[in-house]
């Protein structure tokens, strides 16, 4: 910019260095002990104190300081003309992305609408056990896997949903037969999910599944009462049932292929050691803290807005206390949520939670076959749709093609809205690298796909859990710092998660 329009010199600004190095892209955060958290573009930090944050940035770091050699370490300068840093950090970028090799591996199919509980949180909308038009049909399941065969990811997981999915066992033992005939052909790597209340279960279920090696995905909210209250059936006894049929599918599947989540109500917020504990009691090994997703009846209820995003985080914050204190008595476990943030926090690699993908994880890493042949970009989508908010449907199974589907407007107005890396209140955070868009939220809570993250529940949530990890990973206490490197490093995600 020539000098007469009235700009200062470099020297001005005491931009000239003592020392030839240049600074990488990094983002910061200033932290309430008055150091500065400083992060790369693949998530590698470091706490600065605020002296020598300011030298830095301006170039006058001493090239002999354990500073200046830690920020070089973590790629936040570079001090040649060698082109091996800048080489080895697209290196690490890549591996960050990696999750979107494959395109799609995650395939939803919603194989009823039927359900025998009446969770008032519910977010699938789901109808009564005698209505059978809300059942998906051979055709519809045959073209649906047609579809998902022309998916290049070479591992493909089916994860059936519903309603309650063994309510309409016929035919997921029906496709579950066909995708493997087609396999023969494809060569693919298959893998089968059932998420499941357990109640309909029986011996030829479970043969079938065995034989199959299905995996299973149940839901457990804590301990009976806060079960019993949450997810209501005729006879007042879900908690009984579950664990039973809990019991009954580890004995004949193998302990490892029964897993378990929970959903945070109103009164769970009362609860958070009680039900850390119940998990626990029934022998599982980790536990996801998983809010109200604001979605069918959870709305229409009002049951998503019983609380708020800053009551999730106090309930998050005491049941991870009383998980980490269960860790320091010996009891070795883990809660899920923690764990995907740390591990990309901490490592180079990337997570299969969809909800924090950059771009989002909506079409590209999952997608969901309803019922009726309709194809939508995520379960999510899928539940507005229940709600007479069609925006987020792709297209159906019986009309159109796979390329329209796939590559049609709606699947890239998604995308464009879903990396954190250009949004506006994201693009600066320096938790960009940890964290995701979840455009769909947005749409059903904000009524924009981008929507606005000063007030948004998403952002409001990751970012107060990221400062809580950060926090207590940089508190000094060694145990803890040795405990979340192991849940980072851990491989042991739940099966609904680790796509």
């Amino acid at each position: 910019m020539p000098a007469d329009l009235g700009f200062h010199p470099k020297e001005h600004y005491g931009l000239v260095s003592a020392h030839p190095y240049r600074l990488l892209p990094f983002r910061f955060m200033r932290w309430q002990t008055g150091e500065v958290l400083v992060v790369n573009d693949v998530g590698e930090h470091l706490f600065l104190d605020a002296s020598s944050f300011d030298a830095f940035v301006r170039h006058r770091l001493d090239s002999g300081s354990d500073t200046y050699l830690d920020c070089k370490a973590k790629h936040l300068l570079a001090d040649s003309d060698s082109t091996v840093p800048i080489d080895l950090l697209a290196t690490k970028y890549r591996t960050k992305k990696s999750f979107l090799e494959g395109f799609t591996k995650l395939h939803l199919f919603v194989v009823t609408l039927r359900c025998d509980h009446s969770c008032h949180y519910c977010q699938v909308s789901r109808v009564t056990e005698d209505r059978e038009r809300f059942d998906m049909s051979r055709e519809t399941a045959e073209r649906a896997v047609n579809l998902m065969f022309r998916s290049p990811a070479r591992d493909l997981k089916v994860e059936f949903q519903g309603g309650e999915p063994l309510l309409n066992f016929q035919l997921i033992r029906y496709l579950v037969n066909y995708a493997n005939e087609c396999n023969t052909q494809e060569g693919r790597r298959l893998e089968f999910v059932i998420a499941t209340n357990l109640s309909p279960l029986t011996d030829e279920m479970l043969v079938f599944m065995r034989e199959h090696s299905i995996f299973i995905s149940t839901s457990l909210d804590g301990p009976e009462a806060v079960h019993n209250a949450n997810r209501p059936r005729r006879g007042n006894d879900s908690y009984e049932i579950t664990l039973r049929n809990i019991g009954r599918a580890r004995e004949a599947l193998g302990h490892d292929r029964v897993s378990a989540i929970m959903t945070t109500t109103e009164r769970s917020l009362l609860h958070p050691r009680e039900i850390i504990d119940e998990y626990v009691r029934q022998d599982f090994d980790s536990i996801f803290l998983r809010p109200i997703s604001p979605y069918g009846f959870a709305i229409r209820t009002r049951k998503a807005w019983e609380y708020g995003a800053q009551e999730f985080i106090e309930f998050y914050k005491a049941a991870l206390d009383h998980v980490i204190n269960l860790n320091r008595n010996g009891v070795a476990f883990m809660e899920v949520y923690a764990q995907i943030l740390l591990r990309r926090m901490l490592t180079p690699f990337p997570t299969g939670y969809m909800d924090l993908q950059s771009p989002a994880g909506a079409g590209v890493g999952v997608v969901a076959y309803n019922y009726d042949g309709d194809v939508y970009a995520s379960d999510e989508a899928r539940m507005l749709a229940e709600m007479g908010d069609f925006s987020f449907r792709l297209g159906n199974v019986h009309e159109q093609t796979y390329e329209e589907i796939f590559g049609g407007s709606v699947l890239q107005a998604l995308q464009e809205a879903s990396c954190v890396e250009a949004l506006p209140g994201c693009s600066e955070c320096a938790f960009v690298p940890y964290c995701g868009a979840d455009p769909i939220f947005h749409w059903a809570t904000q009524g924009d796909p981008v929507g606005n993250r000063p007030t948004s529940a998403f952002c409001t949530k990751n970012m107060a859990l990221l400062k809580h990890l950060f926090g207590l990973l940089h508190s000094g206490d060694a145990f803890i710092e040795k405990l979340f490197l192991q849940w980072a490093t851990s491989q042991d995600l739940p099966h609904r998660l680790a796509s």
